[in-house]
């Protein structure tokens, strides 16, 4: 379970995050909204340990994560893929895979060798085709569409076999049968994996498809949390953020 108490993150005067606490259950899916400026990003990067919060806990398992470096994170299983894919462009889907597999298990010989070790090639292949990607690990990076750079910055994060995976605007930039594509393969992975996911979203629809669990964040705070339903009949989350459509809608 990762659980978030009374985080405090300011910049200035400002406060980014202002006493959030939260908690996702093991295995829970859970999309993070609220306006721009609401404190989403900083939110994130106080979990990946991009950025120390002024105080608060972040437990991962009773483990509290703050001061440690991202590295250590990491290794204590949060993973993250950001908006902006990070991929090699000048290597195939393949050699990105065999390159980050060997990396993280520090088998500096076998990246530089011409032969992977054989768990690193299955680790690699495995975490291929559990984001769709298997029918194109030949292509180039830079090649691939913009979904698909997105689902092998997903699959770059999987290597690190997370227990909790953040995931920042999924979908941003991309087309609607695009964004459905990739927002699918996600709670594919999911559903199959049963690893913790977070993802932060900005288009409403996909939020209220695929989200059991919402958290709104405003200024800094947590506005409202609960079910889709809850969400979208909340007088406050209307007036903050999703406007009368969402209440027509619902």
């Amino acid at each position: 379970m990762l659980e978030v108490r009374n985080l405090v993150k300011a910049f200035g005067g400002v406060r980014a995050t202002d006493d959030v606490s939260m908690t996702f259950p093991s295995g829970s899916l859970t999309a993070i909204i609220g306006p721009n400026g609401a404190g989403k990003s900083t939110f994130f990067n106080q979990l990946s340990g991009a950025l120390r919060p002024d105080s608060g806990q972040i437990l991962l398992d009773g483990q509290d994560l703050v001061g440690l470096s991202i590295g250590e994170i990491v290794r204590r299983g949060v993973g993250r893929a950001f908006q902006v894919a990070s991929i090699f462009p000048s290597l195939t889907v393949e050699e990105t895979m065999l390159a980050a597999v060997s990396a993280h298990h520090r088998h500096a010989m076998a990246l530089a060798g011409r032969f992977p070790l054989p768990s690193t090639r299955a680790h690699a292949e495995h975490c291929i085709a559990l984001v769709g990607l298997a029918d194109k690990r030949a292509m180039l990076a830079a090649n691939l569409s913009h979904g698909d750079q997105k689902l092998l910055d997903i699959a770059l994060a999987l290597v690190l076999e997370p227990r909790v995976l953040l995931l920042d605007e999924p979908t941003a930039g991309m087309g609607p049968e695009e964004r459905w594509r990739v927002i699918e393969k996600v709670r594919e992975l999911w559903e199959t994996q049963k690893i913790t996911v977070i993802f932060i979203e900005h288009d409403m629809d996909i939020v209220f498809r695929i989200a059991p669990s919402i958290r709104v964040l405003s200024y800094g705070r947590v506005l409202a949390e609960g079910t889709p339903q809850e969400i979208r009949t909340n007088p406050a989350v209307i007036e903050a953020y999703l406007g009368t459509d969402h209440e027509v809608a619902a």
